[in-house]
């Protein structure tokens, strides 16, 4: 039986920001994975592209005063930019807003229809009364239904990592607006999840790839599985068939985007795309670990039902912590990987090597410049670097390249040895592993030759000198033909100073234990250069800057005692009039009854109300606030609102103008 091809894709990266370490962690070593499996003769192709629907995009779009497709092009651009600057190589980068995807999403839903896996129903969803729109997913804000803790409306995000259906987040508030939203009830489609729960037990019983992946879906499968509804209220993405007030949601469109990619690589190479996704394929999906719920349940759960294979591996990355705290762009713990790396001049590699050798795949990668530094100084450049400069140099001094004989039999032992080491923890996504292997081969050369000492030999017998020269010339090229897939431009810049004109990467990696013949090399050249202590202090200085800077931000208002509290002097109040100040776009002149007695206050909220909207409303109002003069108007108190859309404190239930606030 014929070996499917071998498909490698990679969660899609969202378009409304700047790529960063956190997305590189799933990347490289899908890029290392690809390159090494190529390199043993597999067929494989390797696609993924930008995910570019969903309210965050839309929200993102607004806040920028542009369309969210122009966004989306913007980053899809971006990503595929900085992706080819680490050397990472899709052999398609497609966009989900492209037709081909579109076609693919209507083709499958109208697939799930068919097939009866679809069904409409009513749910409460949050409005916006001020926005005049319904709040699907990011939208809203509240409290996550099963753990209490704040959320934002498709997901649990800062508790218990639940999915949330529309609906289901309590309290919800407009994430726009700031007002409290109500529920009413629109009409949804939803996809019965819930029937696919012993099939989804068998798949992931069986399904490769890593088993954090497998364990945590596992988990959520045995607890319960509930339908999944698959439509938002949204203008921007894939339309429902049918329906013109609803898109798919994005978690359907984004998946189905691996299949688009590979129809449109298919159209250019002239391949069928069919012979990677329907009956039994090699589709290996890399994630990272916050869609492993994605990719194992709803995804094989929707590609079973509409008639497709489903997948063969998904291999999931740990998390990424910097400086021993949780990534956080908010709080300053992030590396930009162009503004912090690329753009300063580091190399690619340096960064490739370490997200590839610091920790296993599915462990926590915690980043940090010093342990950067000291891991490439190290390793990098002491071990490898150090062995390669010194064995080509020496070589090409006493002997003017590879000098002649044959390799010795131990040392191709050692090298095979290495292969083998090295084929079965790439296989087994243990990355870390697999360089750890390499590198020992490197650091198997440095003991060999400072033991053999071939610059004392050659005084004494220049044909055991030559020997030892052609035993570690033999290692330089296993070492050039193996780190390829971690560090493709020095491999390639190894490969060459060997006396090579092609690409490293276009040989075997069995190639390793072709004997080297004898002949000229190029005049080789230290393939590392140290990072210096100012360099990785400079860097560091950087990054606490930030989170310096992001904390001075987020500084919590000093404590105040309870008496200090109540010096304060908060009532209700309702607006009896409104009228915008002359000469000012920000400020609103208002009379509000305070209970017995109207004030005069003025207020900067003119580009959130109308007068109109705000006559007749309940506020809160600091009343014992000192008089001031506002545009030559005098304010007397401060109406109470929160966020930058200054969001009136309101409240929930009818009070009179006056009501003490305790």
């Amino acid at each position: 039986m014929t070996t499917p091809p071998l498909l490698v894709t990679c969660g899609l990266p969202y378009t409304n920001g700047p790529c960063h370490l956190g997305h590189l962690r799933t990347y490289v070593p899908a890029d290392c994975y690809v390159r090494y499996m190529r390199r043993t003769g597999e067929e494989v192709v390797f696609v993924c592209g930008s995910d570019n629907h969903g309210t965050p995009i839309v929200v993102s779009a607004e806040e920028q005063g542009v369309s969210p497709r122009a966004l989306s092009e913007r980053y899809h651009v971006h990503f595929d930019e900085t992706f080819k600057r680490m050397g990472v190589r899709f052999d398609r980068f497609g966009m989900t807003d492209d037709p081909t995807d579109q076609h693919r999403t209507t083709s499958i839903v109208n697939e799930l229809v068919k097939n009866g896996y679809v069904y409409k129903q009513s749910v409460h969803q949050a409005y916006c009364t001020r926005c005049k729109r319904f709040l699907p997913d990011r939208y809203v804000e509240g409290i996550c239904p099963h753990c209490g803790t704040p959320a934002r409306g498709d997901e649990c995000d800062q508790g218990c990592g639940k999915h949330l259906e529309p609906g289901e987040i309590k309290d919800p508030v407009c994430k726009v607006c700031g007002t409290k939203a109500e529920f009413r009830d629109q009409e949804h489609y939803f996809f019965k999840l819930s029937g696919f729960k012993d099939f989804l037990l068998t798949f992931l019983d069986g399904v490769k790839g890593t088993s954090n992946a497998k364990n945590y879906a596992i988990g959520w499968i045995k607890e319960e599985l509930h339908d999944w509804c698959i439509t938002r209220t949204l203008e921007w993405g894939v339309k429902f068939p049918g329906r013109d007030d609803l898109v798919v949601y994005v978690w359907v469109d984004a998946p189905i985007g691996y299949i688009a990619f590979t129809e449109e690589w298919a159209a250019g190479a002239k391949e069928d795309w069919k012979r990677f996704w329907c009956g039994e394929n090699r589709v290996t999906h890399f994630i990272g670990g916050d869609i492993i719920y994605h990719h194992c349940i709803f995804w094989p759960a929707l590609l079973k039902a509409a008639g497709y294979g489903v997948p063969h591996a998904i291999v999931a990355s740990g998390m990424v912590k910097v400086d021993d705290h949780k990534f956080s762009k908010s709080r300053g713990y992030v590396v930009w990987t162009n503004e912090d790396y690329l753009d300063r001049g580091l190399p690619a590699d340096y960064l490739r090597y370490y997200l590839l050798a610091y920790t296993s795949h599915t462990k926590e990668l915690n980043f940090s410049w010093k342990v950067f530094g000291e891991r490439i100084n190290n390793e990098v450049v002491n071990i490898l670097g150090n062995f390669v400069y010194r064995t080509l140099f020496f070589a090409q001094k006493e002997f003017g390249g590879v000098p002649a004989g044959v390799v010795d039999p131990m040392i191709l032992q050692e090298i095979n040895k290495s292969l083998a080491t090295v084929d079965r923890l790439m296989k087994e996504y243990e990355f870390k592993g697999a360089v750890d292997a390499i590198m020992a081969l490197a650091a198997f050369g440095n003991t060999y030759i400072q033991t053999s000492a071939p610059w004392k030999l050659v005084k004494t017998d220049r044909v055991a000198a030559a020997q030892v020269i052609k035993n570690c010339i033999q290692i330089t090229q296993a070492l050039a033909l193996l780190i390829e897939p971690v560090m493709p431009e020095k491999a390639q810049a190894c490969w060459t100073m060997l006396g090579h004109d092609d690409e490293v990467g276009a040989h075997t990696v069995s190639d390793a234990v072709v004997p080297v013949t004898e002949g000229s090399i190029r005049t080789p050249s230290p393939l590392f250069t140290k990072m210096e202590e100012a360099q990785v202090a400079e860097l560091d200085a950087l990054l606490q800057k930030r989170v310096a800077e992001a904390n001075k931000k987020m500084e919590k208002t000093p404590i105040v005692s309870f008496e200090e509290f109540q010096k304060l002097e908060l009532r209700t109040g309702r607006v009896l009039a409104a009228e915008p100040v002359k000469k000012s776009n920000k400020l609103l002149k208002l009379q509000v009854d305070i209970g017995g007695e109207t004030r005069q206050i003025v207020a900067g909220m003119q580009q959130f109300y109308t007068p109109d909207e705000l006559v007749g409303r309940d506020v809160v109002v600091m009343v014992n606030l000192a008089p001031a003069k506002i545009f030559g108007i005098e304010s007397n108190g401060m109406v109470l609102a929160a966020g930058e859309a200054a969001s009136l404190l309101v409240p929930l239930k009818p009070v009179e103008p006056g009501s003490k606030i305790r």
